[in-house]
């Protein structure tokens, strides 16, 4: 918990505790003793109801296993005739032996592939993807990926010399149904 709720609690709830405790020892009113219970159990459950939500609601902690996977371009976005261009031209895949591939396709045909390996780097609590292409190399692998993440899932933006921002999110491709 944090310092104000350490001060709440020992120049507040402790005082207030000891003082309906005494009262309720020498006065022998149950109303005292049912009081001292309920603040009690309300203070436990909002503790409680508090590491719950934290632990629901905070950003996902990513290890290398978890950028292993297909990834294919997230039309949701900017969803339009560019996303579908681009989903149906590019995605790449990383594999568990630490291997990037990239592919150029049309639709469902890989016409090219980029070849890489991956590595990672945690300055903080998440693992961060470094990725190393063999040159020559497309535009979109140019550098390391900014990295979105959530309390369920992540999603990788390259920066593109010639499209901007490119967001990838893990899943597999499938054509579009127009």
């Amino acid at each position: 918990m944090g310092f104000g709720f350490n001060l709440f609690v020992i120049f507040v709830l402790l005082p207030l505790s000891v003082i309906l405790l005494a009262v309720w020892i020498f006065s022998k009113n149950k109303i005292f003793g049912k009081t001292l219970g309920f603040i009690w159990l309300g203070i436990v459950g909002l503790i409680i109801f508090s590491l719950t939500a934290q632990t629901l609601t905070a950003k996902k902690e990513l290890k290398k296993k978890d950028y292993y996977g297909q990834y294919i371009i997230d039309r949701d976005f900017f969803p339009g005739k560019q996303a579908n261009w681009q989903y149906e031209n590019f995605r790449f895949e990383i594999k568990d032996d630490d291997k990037i591939y990239f592919y150029v396709t049309d639709k469902n045909k890989i016409v090219k592939t980029y070849i890489g390996t991956i590595s990672t780097i945690s300055p903080y609590g998440s693992e961060r993807l470094a990725i190393n292409m063999e040159q020559p190399t497309i535009h979109i692998m140019k550098t390391n990926p900014t990295i979105y993440r959530s309390a369920w899932s992540f999603y990788l933006v390259f920066h593109s010399d010639k499209f901007n921002n490119m967001y990838f999110k893990k899943g597999t491709w499938k054509p579009i149904n127009e």
